[in-house]
């Protein structure tokens, strides 16, 4: 095959839906041979059939990558990042993931007859926004102004995605590279703990099950502005597009739906799909969501046993430490897609209908309960 790709955190949301994207026969650049790469093995719930081959390696341990990688390292042709290990310390983010990514790539370029031309790197928002879940740093910074548009300076804060954008381009011209900044990026991973959804999913049962109000966790600001979102179909083939596109080589761009929400309207809908009260928002009502979620690992335990879910822990799932900021935001979180549609990605879904076939997704793969 003329293209064989290395999806590393392919057991992501992000990542499964990139697999599947290449995949398709329809695929630009089909036919695609398509490795997978993650810490664990994927179990049951994932497709596996969609992959040519999967590879279990810890990326932080350099002999490890190395032993498992260098088996394939003649055959791959293009490298989609889609994987990340979250810290709230962004000094421990910079180390921990350009080692995860060096170490593949030094693996991946280990042989000389390496034909590696291309790799995909996802970011995100945080680019404009800067450490927003570092404990200490979040709380003094100025951020870009929104609409967020990849023309924007960088912040003067460290930011693992800028140490790993550095990292990529050194290896251009003769490896190119693309970058890929989504915002709130919702798909169906049971191995997702930064999925949106997911998160908000898990707690309306839970509340649901407890008999307990379904508070919207963010502020007054966030619950009538507008904010946007990243269907991982969209994303997916974003990556795609610019792996074989020409004119999008070594190019940054950004990735969302194309539309707006606010989450008022959002958490109208989660009412509605399970089957719990609206809440309206009471600013007098503050209360901590990552404080109330750290002691419901057990009742998740049975919600999962009660409806015959797959079995996750909550932990595993959910990380409301990374979701609850979002919510709190003093400006929209919002990016243009203007440079996309300018260099010819013009994919788009309605947040709305995104969310509804999510969830109908997760339903599906018996990851969340059906009502």
């Amino acid at each position: 095959m003329e293209h064989v790709a290395l999806v590393v955190g392919v057991t992501g949301m992000a990542g499964l839906s990139l697999a599947e994207t290449l995949k398709h026969p329809d695929s630009l650049g089909a036919p695609w041979k398509v490795y997978g790469a993650a810490r664990r093995s994927p179990d049951d719930w994932f497709p596996s059939s969609i992959l040519d081959g999967v590879i279990t390696f810890d990326a932080v341990n350099s002999a490890d990558t190395h032993a498992k990688l260098s088996p394939i390292a003649q055959e791959i042709t293009h490298l989609f990042w889609v994987t990340f290990q979250f810290n709230a310390d962004e000094d421990v983010n910079i180390a921990v993931n350009k080692t995860m990514l060096l170490n593949v790539l030094n693996a991946l370029k280990s042989s000389p007859l390496s034909p590696l031309t291309h790799i995909t790197l996802q970011t995100g928002t945080k680019h404009y926004m800067g450490p927003v879940q570092d404990p200490v740093r979040s709380t003094q910074l100025i951020t870009h102004e929104p609409p967020f548009n990849e023309n924007m300076p960088r912040l003067p804060y460290p930011n693992f995605y800028y140490a790993l954008e550095d990292l990529v381009a050194s290896y251009a011209p003769k490896i190119t590279y693309s970058i890929h900044r989504s915002s709130i990026i919702i798909g169906a991973s049971a191995r997702s703990a930064h999925n949106a959804l997911m998160m908000l999913a898990a707690y309306a049962a839970i509340c649901r099950h407890l008999g307990l109000p379904f508070r919207y966790p963010g502020n007054k600001y966030t619950w009538h502005h507008f904010c946007d979102m990243t269907d991982a179909h969209v994303l997916a083939k974003q990556h795609v597009w610019a792996a074989v596109t020409e004119k999008a080589k070594n190019e940054a761009f950004n990735c969302t739906n194309g539309d707006v929400f606010s989450w008022k309207s959002v958490w109208k809908l989660l009412s509605e799909v399970f089957d719990v009260e609206f809440v309206e928002l009471d600013e007098n009502d503050e209360f901590d969501l990552v404080e109330l979620m750290s002691d419901k690992g057990e009742v998740w335990d049975l919600i999962v046993e009660k409806y015959g879910l797959h079995k996750t822990k909550l932990k595993e799932i959910a990380c409301y430490e990374a979701m609850v900021p979002v919510v709190r935001f003093e400006f929209q979180h919002v990016s243009s897609m203007n440079k996309s549609k300018d260099f010819g990605f013009f994919e788009y879904v309605d947040t709305f209908k995104s969310i509804r076939f999510w969830l109908a997704k997760l339903r599906e793969m018996k990851l969340i309960p059906s009502y």
